[in-house]
């Protein structure tokens, strides 16, 4: 299973990028996606940029991420305090 997370283009140097996930920068190759720019939002996988998307899904898949931690943390906690493992 591969996992990409959205990253904003913060600055473009040749094939190279800068992008930017929750306020931290990353470098990120651009070879394998077209016609991008400052401030678009792509999929980052293993420091690639591997397609581009729009801000709305990349916002959407944030939040969906950021929920997801919040109910690992509720389940972590619900753990600790039962004393079991839940899988």
């Amino acid at each position: 299973m591969c996992l990409s997370i959205p990253a904003r283009i913060e600055s473009i140097n040749g094939d190279m990028a800068i992008v930017s996930i929750g306020g931290v920068e990353y470098n990120a190759g651009l070879q394998m996606v077209e016609n991008v720019s400052i401030g678009d939002y792509v999929l980052l996988h293993t420091g690639f940029a591997i397609q581009k998307i729009s801000e709305e899904e990349a916002e959407e898949t944030l939040k969906l991420f950021s929920e997801f931690e919040d109910l690992n943390k509720q389940l972590d906690e619900e753990e600790k305090n039962s004393g079991q493992r839940i899988i």
